[in-house]
């Protein structure tokens, strides 16, 4: 389990939310590992109510299992939660990048490159972590660019589930950190182009990656999924 930096001004539930949040999507936490209340705790240097408090949350939007009298446990990858979200995602970004299209500051074309390189890097260093954030940055300023943050967090609390199956298949399926990063470049370029229809293209292109991944990924981690079929074990 990887331990953050206390942030200034951060609550014990708040940080305790994010350290959680953190070390479940990028999988440090297991899905279908149990977890204790005691031993986060005493991880955390927290009492129990910021642990319980946050463990409830996140049993809220499905990333966690509470069963009374059981214990608690990382709730596996639901393919279904990875397909909505995708979809929800793939709907929601198709709109907002033929509206970039229309124009935007070239402030923002610019951080869009840097932050290509930066994930270059990144996945050259196989810093992983790193790069489902930048990756996620890069897709963030989108929306930044054409006044539609508000859309963006709150598609961020729907994206969770489906960031987990992107953090399992970095590092694990052959030239993925390549693929993103083509896929952003030519973005970046349908953008600066004012052409709609390519952003939507590429867009589609690179959010259907994952039918791939998923397929590949079930088969060689499936205790980490469940499907709606058998949701019951």
């Amino acid at each position: 389990m990887k331990i953050l930096e206390w942030l200034p001004k951060e609550s014990a539930y708040d940080y305790t939310y994010r350290v959680l949040l953190h070390n479940i999507v990028n999988l440090e936490l297991a899905p279908g590992s149990e977890v204790s209340s005691n031993k986060l705790a005493d991880i955390l240097s927290v009492s129990r109510m910021p642990i319980r408090e946050a463990l409830n949350e996140l049993s809220r939007i499905g990333l966690v299992r509470i069963l009374p009298q059981r214990g608690s446990y990382i709730a596996k990858i639901d393919v279904q939660l990875v397909k909505e979200s995708r979809f929800m995602r793939m709907v929601l970004e198709i709109a907002v990048a033929k509206l970039a299209c229309g124009g935007i500051g070239e402030k923002y074309l610019e951080a869009m490159r840097e932050n290509v390189e930066a994930y270059r890097k990144a996945d050259s260093a196989g810093d992983y972590d790193k790069t489902l954030e930048l990756d996620n940055a890069y897709h963030e300023l989108m929306f930044l660019a054409t006044d539609k943050a508000w859309v963006y967090a709150n598609l961020r609390t729907q994206m969770f589930h489906f960031d987990r199956l992107r953090r399992l298949a970095m590092g694990i399926i052959e030239n993925k950190g390549e693929n993103t990063i083509k896929d952003h470049e030519d973005i970046i370029y349908a953008i600066s182009r004012h052409d709609g229809e390519m952003a939507e293209m590429l867009l589609t292109r690179h959010l259907t990656h994952y039918q791939m991944d998923l397929s590949h990924l079930m088969k060689q981690y499936p205790d980490y999924f469940i499907s709606r079929k058998n949701e019951a074990e």
